[in-house]
């Protein structure tokens, strides 16, 4: 079969090109350190190597995000420690303004303590992170959380929402504690309700509890109990009688419109009280309630004073354990997001080592490989700078 010149040039300089063309590739590998470069280097091996690396990046934004998790619900969950710490405080410092033996300006001294623990508390409460957002505001971490109104009174003027981060594929953790839920919505000490009694109060008593008993036949309304003689009058807010209780004994519960109220003590004949609808208390109020009593020395040490303390006490023991719950989620949180920032480490290690096997380069056989071509390039260039000086002129 005869070959034409321009076949011969033509096939001489495709092998030089695709011989140039391999050797270029090995060359690149070995400056990259990778074996796939190119989808074309191993079609296959590219697919699976792309997807290690999609998985690699969703980790360590995972990763990213429990950091952020991890700072914000570690900083929550010491602040939270603290105001634990004051709150409980105040249940000692309160027990002692009571002490009979302490004079007025003694009692002072220990409101003014009160005073100040609240203030810290309320420092607390309105905490920023690192990047002067308010901790305990929900959503609104712009809004200072803790503003005392036009009463004197402490409001709440965040929201309820709980922001969250994507620790993990379908899981979400929460990265703060609103501060309704930390310090204004702690349950009543008495149940559903919250007692009012008065100064001329004789009787050595205070309510033991009062809880809605049966919602179906639950009525929500303020509540009058009076000691008619040997019997207990109950009357709404419109003085209607509700109920009558003969020969009142107190270790017997008393039950109307699906409310069940528990006296600790026996009224005397006269007293009075009233119960009014209150299923959560702010743990800032019952610290206001607690110096108010303890400034009042016509109050502090009479029936009406000793009810008013068991009340306070029960509101502040519910106020200290919601504080410790609210700790308690953030705690659990970062268990939680210590867990999974362990599974996110070791699954990156497994892919990475998935990745290392796909794509890395084995040096050895590169550099032999590099070798053959360039070899074969230098014989292909050789034999086509040969054939192609030779003419039929030599040979006349």
């Amino acid at each position: 079969m005869r070959i034409s010149t321009a076949q011969l040039f033509s096939q001489n300089i495709n092998s030089i090109l695709n011989k140039q063309s391999a050797t270029s590739q090995i060359i690149d590998q070995l400056s990259s350190g990778k074996r796939v470069n190119t989808a074309g280097d191993d079609p296959v091996a590219a697919i699976a190597i792309d997807n290690l690396s999609q998985q690699n990046a969703l980790v360590d934004q995972y990763m990213k995000n429990i950091d952020y998790a991890n700072n914000r619900l570690s900083l929550t969950e010491s602040k939270l420690g603290m105001a634990e710490t004051l709150a409980s405080s105040t249940r000692e410092q309160v027990l002692r303004a009571v002490n009979g033996t302490l004079s007025d300006t003694d009692r002072q001294t220990v409101a003014d303590q009160l005073r100040g623990t609240l203030e810290e508390l309320l420092a607390i409460a309105n905490s920023k992170d690192e990047s002067g957002n308010y901790l305990f505001s929900g959503f609104e971490t712009n809004v200072q959380p803790f503003t005392f109104d036009v009463s004197g009174n402490i409001v709440y003027s965040g929201d309820n929402g709980v922001r969250s981060s994507i620790v993990a594929s379908g899981v979400t953790i929460g990265t703060n504690v609103p501060g309704d839920s930390a310090f204004m919505n702690a349950p009543s000490g008495l149940g559903d309700f919250s007692a009012n009694y008065l100064s001329s109060q004789v009787g050595d008593f205070n309510v033991e509890s009062a809880k809605i008993s049966n919602p179906a036949t639950y009525v929500a309304d303020t509540y009058t109990f009076t000691m008619a003689g040997a019997n207990l009058e109950v009357r709404d807010s419109s003085s209607t009688l509700v109920t009558t209780v003969a020969g009142f004994d107190p270790s017997t519960p008393v039950q109307f419109n699906g409310i069940e109220v528990k006296l600790d003590g026996m009224p005397a004949a006269g007293d009075s009280f009233s119960i009014t609808p209150q299923s959560s208390v702010s743990i800032f109020d019952t610290i206001n309630q607690a110096i108010s009593l303890i400034e009042d020395p016509n109050k502090v040490n009479t029936p009406q004073g000793k009810a008013e303390l068991a009340q306070i006490l029960n509101n502040i023991d519910g106020g200290v354990n919601q504080i410790s719950t609210e700790r308690g989620v953030s705690g659990t949180a970062l268990k939680s997001l210590e867990s999974y920032s362990t599974n996110h480490v070791d699954e990156k290690i497994v892919n990475s080592s998935a990745l290392s096997l796909l794509e890395d380069l084995d040096y050895a056989s590169a550099i032999t490989e590099l070798e053959k071509q360039q070899v074969a390039l230098q014989a292909a260039s050789s034999v086509f700078s040969k054939v192609g000086s030779v003419s039929l002129f030599d040979y006349i």
